[in-house]
């Protein structure tokens, strides 16, 4: 299973640490830790290149943990966004995905 783990600082995301695998398929073939790295990495790349002093993130084989750094109005909405996504596929896979706020 995925975990998501979604820690908040004076009611803002502080940071966000996804882990684990989702088991649905065997690796090469699994739709659902696919999709959570895909939305996960994409919007860490659209950050880094707006402003790389947004975010420190640290990333391995099963294993995503992001740090906000500095707030602002794009940064907050990409993570929001990616956190939207990330619901939307939980409620579609909810045996492979769970998210703690």
């Amino acid at each position: 299973m995925i975990k998501i783990n979604i820690n908040y600082k004076n009611n803002l995301i502080d940071s966000i640490l996804i882990k684990g695998h989702a088991e649905y398929n065997e690796n090469s073939k699994d739709i659902v830790c696919s999709a959570v790295s895909s939305i996960a990495i994409t919007t860490v790349n659209g950050i880094m290149k707006i402003d790389h002093t947004l975010i420190n993130f640290e990333e391995k084989d099963g294993y995503l943990k992001i740090e906000i750094l500095k707030h602002n109005e794009i940064c907050d909405t990409l993570i929001n966004n990616m956190i939207d996504l990330l619901e939307e596929l939980t409620k579609q896979y909810s045996k492979y995905i769970k998210i703690m706020k």
